[in-house]
């Protein structure tokens, strides 16, 4: 067999074999699937594929446009191994017809590897030496022939130069042979993994103290495989890495060794003793390796799509717009820091007060409310919350100020008040001011803010550190630039940060627009972003629809609406500005004369009717109040009104403006049967819970939102 570059083209998996493969796997045409990757080949964004491209891909949204973009990737990624496998085995002299057949089989980037797997090594394998002492004619006479004619043939095969000196050891070479053709076999494989996954358990054994270890609910635990949650095996994973657990996966040997038998034709004693070597040597640990590689993938990727909603959902908090916000970071020993900020976000000033100084802490807090005109009170959340918000709330009360405050999350807030952009953004300020700013700035405006902060640190993941790393920051970075593209940013106020996921800028172009702002002040209009350096006719067309200019003189320039499209946005604008209304023949008229479909003339239509609408208005606005409660104050039975924080397998944390975050288990979110708890609840909802339990030990909040009448 040669391997050249003619062989290797026609084992690679064509384009349209790939298109098709996507088509059936997500359920989409191939008519958009080989658009949709066209765009994606000539550096189209997939905000910009999804947003202005709808035509082409017969509308497919930003979510398909994405998961197509994966899955090419990863079908991309799989044929590029599966031929570098190739060539490398070849080059070794190792590559059989058989070996050949299932690696053009396997499917999965596992497959592959573990086909690979004995070729890696430095030591050869029994089969390969086997193979080496000329024991392969041997082998497949084994697979064919009954036990008196594979002993009458085995003695033509001893061969003392290459170490083979009897018929038994020839007869035993071929049977690692065998052993080894069996464990290749991608069907037999996947027939074998089918039964584990039906039949298996998982269990678990703890390896310390069990009253003293985390993972006490995981001692002596079984469960089937069929059974197991992602988070459970996270759980169970972190637990073995910390060498706390240990795992395996169990089901019944004899069992299983009769159902793989059935699948081969099996004439001798000697060929079914190969088979069942291949089967527990070899086979056996590389499913069941796989097994636990697929669940860890699988749980992966659901707790990095967890993370990814309720990330979205916090970016997605509406901002508090035209608002002067005093941000105060509470502290104890060096006080507690409040930063003032003007509507813009513009830092004012700051001071520092004492809250267990009460009289000194309200007369210092009242007279900066008045200076800075406050018009809305944003207090962190961490220690010395509680104290502090009795201080705003009696200032409130005895000056009666026309002004109310609310708890904002300090996660992320002191990564960002440490971080180089900070530094960059307040170099003459302490850390804790840098906090207090960010805490006013993140009620004011929560995307514009967030995005300063590693995605990681804003509080709303729960399996953050036990997934991959990298995939988790692939995707985090993926749903901030959806969030921010489906805002849209404001060209003369929007950050460096935030310009950097707009669609087609780079962060070194974020800088530059930025630089460009500061030394020619505001920029006019969309055609004037033209003259940033670095910014190609590319990068023009893919971020244009995204950014907003309300200074501009053309009306265009702060709606979703592309220049690309002025043509008829302008012939549009001008009719329903004299019409109010456009018919169904004006439409068609319309959709001919500019050579575009009706639905996107429907579409300029609706956004020069609304233009630059805000998505953010339809989530629930931050609780205000003018009360405090403390723990303390807290009674089963109460009814408090909280915000959705983070929501989980096993329900949801509920922020209720206090230090302590209530639990919302997901038997307690429902009257009726819910599988899982993003299916009623998002981050960011406001809701009135019931306090059902409290532990004040440890202080745990249980809460409900069960209305039923509970058991007497």
């Amino acid at each position: 067999m040669e391997i050249n570059d003619s062989f290797i083209e026609n084992l690679a998996v064509s384009q349209s074999d790939i298109t098709e493969k996507i088509s059936r796997e997500l359920d989409v045409t191939t008519r958009q699937v080989s658009a949709a990757i066209g765009l994606l080949k000539d550096d189209n964004t997939i905000p910009f594929i999804s947003r202005y491209r709808k035509e082409a891909t017969g509308a497919l949204d930003e979510v398909a446009v994405r998961d197509i973009s994966h899955r090419l990737t990863a079908l991309e990624n799989l044929e590029q191994r599966r031929i570098d496998i190739i060539r490398l085995i070849y080059e070794q002299g190792q590559l059989s017809d058989v070996l050949l057949t299932n690696i053009t089989k396997a499917n999965t980037l596992a497959e592959l590897e573990d086909l690979y797997a004995p070729f890696k090594k430095k030591k050869k394998t029994r089969g390969m030496i086997a193979v080496e002492k000329g024991l392969q004619k041997l082998a497949e006479i084994i697979e064919k022939e009954s036990d008196d004619k594979i002993e009458a043939q085995a003695p033509r095969f001893i061969n003392p130069e290459k170490e083979v000196h009897t018929a038994e050891e020839a007869i035993a070479g071929a049977q690692d042979i065998v052993a080894e053709n069996t464990a290749h076999d991608i069907d037999k494989r996947k027939r074998l993994k089918e039964f584990v996954l039906k039949h298996g358990v998982i269990v678990v054994k703890g390896l310390k103290d069990e009253d003293a270890s985390v993972y006490k609910m995981y001692y002596d635990f079984k469960e089937p495989l069929s059974q197991v949650k992602p988070h459970r095996v996270l759980a169970i994973n972190r637990g073995e890495k910390e060498k706390e657990l240990q795992a395996k996966i169990d089901f019944d040997d004899d069992t299983c060794c009769r159902a793989f038998l059935t699948n081969f034709r099996i004439n001798s004693t000697c060929y079914r003793r190969a088979i069942e070597d291949g089967l527990t040597r070899l086979l056996v640990p590389a499913v069941l390796r796989e097994i636990r590689s697929d669940f860890t993938e699988a749980a992966d990727a659901h707790g990095i799509t967890l993370f990814a909603t309720n990330l979205s959902n916090l970016l997605m908090q509406p901002p508090i717009k035209k608002t002067r916000v005093l941000g105060v970071d509470p502290g104890i020993r060096t006080g507690t820091k409040a930063a003032a900020v003007d509507t813009t976000g513009k830092f004012l000033g700051y001071f520092t007060f004492f809250q267990h100084k009460t009289e000194e802490a309200k007369k210092c807090v009242h007279d900066n409310i008045v200076k800075y005109k406050i018009e809305l009170v944003a207090v962190g959340n961490g220690t010395g919350s509680h104290e502090v918000q009795t201080v705003i709330t009696d200032v409130i009360k005895e000056y009666n100020l026309p002004l109310k405050y609310t708890v904002v999350s300090e996660d992320g807030a002191s990564v960002y008040s440490a971080s180089k952009l900070a530094g960059e953004e307040f170099p003459d300020l302490d850390v804790t001011i840098r906090g207090a700013i960010s805490i006013a700035r993140r009620l004011q405006d929560p995307l514009s803010e967030l995005v300063k902060i590693d995605s990681k640190s804003i509080g709303v993941g729960l399996y953050q550190h036990d997934v991959n790393q990298k995939k988790l920051s692939e995707s985090l970075h993926e749903t901030v630039e959806s969030v921010v593209n489906n805002v849209g940013v404001n060209l003369n106020t929007a950050s460096s940060s935030l310009l950097q996921y707009v669609s087609g800028i780079t962060a070194g172009t974020a800088k530059k627009i930025v630089t460009f702002r500061e030394k020619n002040g505001i920029i006019k209009n969309r055609e004037m972003l033209k003259k940033v350096p670095g910014m190609g006719e590319k990068t023009f067309e893919q971020c244009a629809g995204f950014i907003k200019i309300p200074e501009s003189d053309n009306p265009l320039d702060n709606t979703w609406v592309h220049p690309e499209q002025y043509g008829i946005a302008t012939e549009i604008y001008r009719r329903i500005k004299n019409e109010s209304t456009i018919g169904k023949e004006e439409t068609d008229e319309l959709a001919r004369l500019f050579g575009v479909s009706e639905s996107a003339v429907h579409d300029i239509i609706q956004e020069i009717k609304k233009p630059n609408r805000d998505p953010r208005q339809d989530f629930p606005a931050p609780i205000l109040q003018d009360g405090v409660v403390s723990f303390e104050d807290l009674a089963v039975g109460m009814k408090v009104t909280g915000k959705i924080k983070n929501v989980v397998d096993f329900g949801a944390f509920v922020d209720i403006g206090i230090k302590e975050t209530a639990l919302l288990h997901i038997s307690q979110i429902s009257d009726t049967y819910i599988k899982n708890p993003m299916d009623v609840l998002k981050v960011g909802d406001v809701k009135e819970v019931e306090i059902i339990d409290i532990d004040a030990v440890r202080k745990r909040i249980s809460v409900s939102l069960k209305t039923l009448e509970k058991p007497i």
